[in-house]
């Protein structure tokens, strides 16, 4: 790659000068923004269907998401020592990763920046899936005292009404959560749902989500034909769910790069699933921006 021509004594100057003034003007516990990150392009238009499973697995947790349009993210937490640590297993721990670092206060700092949207201009909320990995009745009380701190960002529950927020909180994993969850009248959190939520008197403002591992469901893997009476079935999950005025996710569905994935994914599309899963940012952006007809980003 070729190399570029060092900068002159006066643009050096011109930087750094530059640099330092929006160090001086830049709120107190805000970093300035480096020359670099100013003249990046905006982002991509957001992408109504795009979730990041394990999004903390990427170089920069939220942000690579948001970067390649996706309006939802997923974090896996655990509760140790009194904060909420961001970890895929007990042996990726690291103190330094929480989640009030890596999600809460960076989601806050865009909210503030994009004039109260995660996505400039896109006011539907940025859903953040949370994934308690153990300790549910603990983790999730830990985690409401933290979201407690940052209630404006939040769509809430009172009472029985929904008011929007900039993002929406969704709590799965251990399903020990779900105990003092309903007992709350405030809430700023929603519940990940199962398929066996759908046809209750659970309502849409309690697990507005359902979620289902696809291998579970189904045995088509996007090789050959969809069985017919699979694709019946997926449409009419995806119709109750809709019905009930719930949004669905299937998880475990083929991720490698190939017509395999592609078939899955062009399939829960057809039937009106809301969410695609995917570890692969870029795949699923280029698959979902060709499909509407627009040109993916570099």
């Amino acid at each position: 790659m070729a190399v570029p021509p060092a900068p002159t004594r006066r643009r050096a100057l011109t930087v750094t000068l530059a640099t330092a003034a929006a160090v001086i003007a830049a709120p107190a516990g805000v970093a300035a923004a480096s020359p670099a990150a100013t003249t990046r392009p905006p982002r991509p238009r957001p992408l109504r269907h795009a979730h990041a499973h394990n999004d903390y697995l990427h170089p920069r947790p939220l942000h690579d998401a948001l970067a390649h349009g996706f309006t939802s993210v997923e974090a896996d937490i655990f509760l140790v020592d009194g904060d909420l640590l961001v970890a895929h297993d007990p042996a990726g721990l690291d103190p330094s990763r929480t989640l009030a670092g890596l999600y809460l206060e960076p989601l806050r700092a865009l909210v503030r920046a994009g004039r109260g949207s995660v996505h400039p201009h896109h006011r539907p909320p940025l859903q953040l899936l949370i994934d308690i990995k153990a300790d549910g009745v603990a983790a999730y009380r830990e985690l409401d005292r933290q979201l407690t701190r940052y209630g404006s960002l939040f769509t809430r529950y009172h009472h029985g009404r929904v008011r929007p927020g900039a993002v929406t909180a969704v709590i799965s994993g251990d399903r020990a959560a779900r105990v003092p969850m309903e007992a709350q009248r405030t809430r700023l959190v929603f519940y990940d749902g199962r398929l066996d939520d759908l046809g209750t008197a659970s309502p849409a403002s309690f697990t507005p989500l359902i979620s289902a591992n696809w291998t579970q469901t189904f045995d088509w893997l996007g090789v050959g034909p969809f069985p017919r009476a699979e694709r019946d079935r997926l449409r009419t999950l995806v119709r109750a769910a809709h019905r009930e005025g719930r949004r669905i996710r299937f998880w475990a569905t083929p991720d490698l790069p190939g017509p395999e994935r592609e078939a899955v994914w062009s399939e829960l599309l057809a039937a009106g699933a809301d969410h695609l899963n995917t570890d692969d940012l870029a795949g699923l952006e280029r698959f979902l921006r060709a499909r509407r007809g627009v040109a993916p980003t570099p």
